[in-house]
């Protein structure tokens, strides 16, 4: 192929050889000599990003520094255009619009130094916490769903501080473009498909975490292209500044949602496939190779995971009251907390105490019993575990049925072995299993509450074993039963089964709550059969004394966590309730829905998460088209045709990796996922279909020297008016919409858009 037809992806500018862009190419190819001796895969490296720039004079003049900072100018126009469209009109909807409910409520917490329980990590709720703080919010308020926000709440304030997340989002799409060695025409592109994108403006103008969200993981994206291009200097002050960024970045973002764990997963395929290069050139030394290796593992392992656990340092730190979360965190945790009497309930536990049993599995609840019975089964009074603390969680220690209880007689206390009665106390029923398969665990024993003070029989009695004490250590050490410290099991003394609450959950007849079974089998090491005592009443018992209780970070760092994840996957589709704003996954790539953010009514100010239709639909023809590309190219690679220099290919190959694995690793994790999903799912995921996009375009006219500047120019344009077109048709969509819906018309362009009402 001559060198006329030859297409360049690169654009090198005027007056500027290859040697000049990329220093490190100016090496002889010494063709006679071993294959070894040349330096090819750090070479390949270089060349696919973003050439090193030339060595700038510092400027003697405003004029110089001027000229010098010209690339500067486009993104400061992009950014202030970003704040028009995050800061227009973001106060009209004066109601607690769609999860505002959720995290403006978190926020509160923090405010009040309330501990609360969420499925997602804490530095963004304690983000909206500290937006608060600084907007002179009192954390009163309740943020019930679509109430209207009272005078001293300062909300517009708040929703200003959170969409400058939302605002930075643009800046970062272009400089990404830039490090990833696009061509200007397609940074603009990249900019403005961020700026005009109508389902990242919408939810980027109100008080949730989708903001702080993406910003992280656009700025993940950033900080590793930008490392990436230092990669012709190893070990330099800018080569380890970007690593660490890289690695600050990817703390951030997981800190905020667990699904910053999808873009850890690019940063962690890059970085792979960075050391097996590395760890093929054999003129790399092995102390240089361990070296590679010691700053990946410090900069992208253990600095994100510092920076995660450092967030939830902070959380514990803040929220030292109790409240409504308390129940998710283990009882020594909990009688640290202000307002917690747990540290001054009596220590030793005695018959005729009134007690509750917390599970000690990770994200284990409450022993607790309600009136409602099992639908299947023995049908008697269910037993489930919950997370919530309310009466039915309360207990009372009864001997055996051929033993009496003198409430007046001397105390006596439990200990290990002891074969005991627990009597529900709002019911008086007594804890009971029998050979009835439990209703989702079918090889375990049912546990049900039957009889009451007077009726019952030996299928109520269970044997107290004693595992440990966290404070005294082995039960050789102590006789008597503490609260909070003591771990025990209970043996059914007929069934010979041990009473356990795992992650089994019940359906809408057990409300979603914790299935209690009893399990035949004898595993020691099962920590959802051991439960201690957490709260504990006797009026005939001396208070605790609170230093015995110390809950150290790490179990409650862990705790927290695998409560966080239990949870998460417990948020399952109803099969008898339909969610109206659930979607599917395949669902998102194509638009085949919005979602509506709040009520529909014609007083309200309405908003509709919608993509933009060009972003969405572009990106994922891009995604497919990317595929078929290189696989062309790889077939005719095969037949010896040369297409591009090894620049452009390594270029092609790097960005394409970059976007498309970005997009997977987002996307096809939900696909497998039990868990219920919404379209706001797919926005991290977008992002990366938006840069796939780019880089098409910018491969196949661009960058290509099949094509005038002219040509390009009304490419450029036509995409461009496009994108702003249709942003300014669908801008009611997240600026908001007043008046009757259908008054609005034209919004429709899918019938399956529920924006008009059926």
């Amino acid at each position: 192929m001559s060198e006329d037809t030859a297409r360049r992806r690169v654009t090198r500018g005027p007056g500027l050889s290859e040697k000049d862009v990329d220093p490190l190419l100016d090496v002889e190819d010494d063709d006679g000599k071993d294959v070894y001796n040349t330096s090819k895969p750090a070479r390949s490296r270089i060349a696919s990003g973003r050439p090193p720039p030339k060595h700038q004079t510092p400027p003697t003049s405003m004029t110089e520094f001027a000229q010098q900072n010209l690339e500067h100018i486009a993104p400061i126009i992009y950014t202030l255009l970003s704040c028009w469209t995050r800061f227009h009109a973001i106060g009209k909807a004066d109601i607690v619009v769609w999860d505002e409910a959720h995290f403006g409520k978190f926020g509160s917490h923090y405010l009040k130094r309330e501990f609360y329980f969420d499925v997602h990590p804490p530095l963004g709720k304690m983000l909206v916490g500290l937006a608060g703080l600084l907007a002179g919010y009192d954390g009163g308020f309740e943020f019930k769903s679509g109430e209207k926000y009272p005078p001293e709440v300062p909300f517009v304030a708040m929703r200003v501080m959170l969409a400058t997340f939302g605002v930075l989002m643009v800046p970062l799409g272009w400089y990404t473009a830039v490090e990833l060695g696009m061509s200007s025409w397609a940074c603009h592109m990249v900019a403005l498909m961020v700026l005009f994108d109508i389902a990242w403006l919408a939810i980027s103008r109100f008080i949730l975490l989708d903001s702080m969200l993406l910003f992280f993981t656009f700025l993940t994206v950033f900080c590793l292209s930008k490392f990436h291009n230092q990669q012709w200097q190893p070990f330099s002050v800018d080569w380890w500044a970007w690593l660490i960024m890289t690695g600050l970045s990817i703390g951030f973002v997981t800190s905020v949602k667990m699904i910053g764990l999808f873009v850890t997963a690019l940063v962690g395929v890059y970085t792979i496939e960075d050391l097996w290069e590395k760890f093929g050139d054999l003129k790399m030394p092995v102390r240089e190779q361990a070296k590679h290796w010691a700053a990946r593992i410090g900069c992208l392992i253990v600095l994100p995971v510092l920076v995660f656990m450092a967030s939830f340092k902070m959380h514990f730190l803040v929220l030292n009251r109790s409240g409504t979360g308390d129940a998710q965190m283990s009882s020594l945790f909990q009688a640290n907390l202000i307002g917690n009497d747990f540290a001054t309930n009596p220590l030793e536990i005695a018959y005729g105490s009134k007690l509750t049993l917390k599970n000690m599995g990770w994200g284990g609840g409450l022993l607790h019993s309600h009136v409602q019975t099992f639908p299947t089964g023995s049908k008697q009074q269910q037993v489930t575990c919950y997370h919530y603390k309310d009466t039915n969680n309360d207990w009372i220690v009864h001997p055996t049925w051929d033993k009496s209880y003198d409430p007046d007689a001397p105390l006596s206390f439990l200990s290990h072995g002891d074969v005991i009665r627990l009597v529900h106390a709002p019911t008086t029923r007594n804890l009971h299993s029998h050979p009835v398969p439990a209703p989702i665990t079918k090889l375990n024993n049912e546990v049900s509450c039957y009889g009451n003070l007077t009726v019952g029989d030996r299928h109520d009695h269970w044997v107290v074993e004693v595992v440990d004490d966290i404070k005294r250590g082995s039960r050789d050490n102590f006789d008597r039963i503490h609260s909070l410290t003591t771990r025990l099991r209970f043996k059914h003394q007929i069934l010979n089964c041990y009473l356990r609450a795992a992650n089994a959950i019940l359906p809408q007849w057990g409300f979603k709550q914790v299935e209690t079974s009893c399990i035949k089998e004898n595993d020691p090491s099962d920590a959802h059969t051991y439960w201690n005592v957490e709260s504990h009443w006797n009026a005939r018992l001396p208070k605790g004394n609170s230093k015995y209780y110390r809950s150290p970070f790490l179990r409650d760092f862990w705790h927290l966590n695998v409560a966080m994840m239990t949870s998460n996957n417990a948020l399952i589709p109803d099969p008898d309730k339909a969610d109206i704003l659930a979607s599917k996954p395949l669902d998102w790539p194509f638009l085949h829905l919005g979602l509506r953010m709040c009520g529909w009514a014609d007083t309200n100010v309405k908003y509709y998460l919608l993509g933009l239709p060009i972003n969405y639909w572009g990106g994922a023809i891009s995604l497919i088209l990317g595929l078929l590309t290189l696989g062309w190219y790889l077939v005719r690679m095969q037949r010896k045709y040369v297409d591009m220099d090894e620049r452009e290919w390594q270029h092609f190959l790097y960005v394409g990796k970059i976007a498309f694995f970005g997009w997977f690793f987002h996307y096809v994790p939900f696909l497998v996922m039990g868990r219920v999903t919404y379209v706001h799912h797919y926005l991290p995921t977008l992002y990366f279909a938006v840069l796939m996009f780019a880089h098409m375009v910018d491969h196949f006219v661009f960058s290509s020297r099949r094509f005038s500047q002219k040509t390009k120019s009304i490419v450029f344009g036509v995409i461009a008016g496009t994108i702003v077109g249709m942003f300014w048709w669908f801008k009611g969509a997240a600026f908001g919409m007043e008046g009757p819906i259908k008054d609005h018309w034209g919004m429709q362009w899918r019938k399956s858009w529920n924006i008009y009402p059926n």
